[in-house]
């Protein structure tokens, strides 16, 4: 009797094993495939060269592979008994959803240092202007009374009646007639 009930414990062992193996290696090769078609065209984008990042998305899915079923294989073992149909259940969810976040773990680590990897090369190439400068833009107008004298150092200087541009309306200090006492 005994050897029947530790019999029906392998079984059960062995069937959460086969599923667990089953479910973790074609979610790999699945998320892998998806990554590597989708991930294609980010890695075109952030080596600039199309050959290179063939080269990179090929490295990068058999890293991929490698680690994740490295851990699939190295989490597979289960050293208590399973006694029972739902044990064996809660045990391969538990195992699926490790997986699934060591998926989820190397995907987001890529993504982070690839976008660094991206942006340093985006920070370099912005340092150098497209076309070099050929000249000065004109100085744009300003509106009445805002413009100071002898505010175009280096610059075109005004030229006409008054160099000093616009005065504002109205009596001015020390213009017109001086035969008028100031009033208190």
């Amino acid at each position: 009797m005994n050897t029947f009930k530790k019999g029906v414990h392998m079984d059960i062992k062995v069937w959460m094993y086969v599923i667990y193996l089953a479910v973790s290696v074609g979610l790999t090769i699945w998320v892998a495939r998806a990554l590597s078609r989708n991930g294609l065209v980010f890695l075109e984008e952030v080596f600039a060269e199309k050959r290179l990042a063939q080269a990179v998305n090929s490295l990068l899915v058999v890293g991929f592979y490698l680690l994740n079923l490295g851990y699939v294989t190295v989490a597979m073992k289960h050293s208590d008994p399973v006694d029972s149909t739902s044990q064996a259940m809660e045990e391969l969810s538990l195992k699926i959803g490790l997986v699934l976040l060591v998926l989820g773990a190397l995907h987001f680590f890529n993504v982070f240092a690839l976008g660094r990897y991206r942006r340093n090369r985006l920070r370099q190439l912005a340092t150098h202007p497209p076309l070099a400068p050929i000249g000065r833009l004109p100085m744009p107008s300003t509106p009445p009374g805002s413009q100071l004298v002898g505010a175009y150092p280096g610059g075109p200087q005004p030229t006409g009646a008054n160099p000093a541009g616009p005065q504002p309306a109205g009596p001015q200090p020390g213009v017109g007639p001086t035969n008028n006492p100031p009033t208190r």
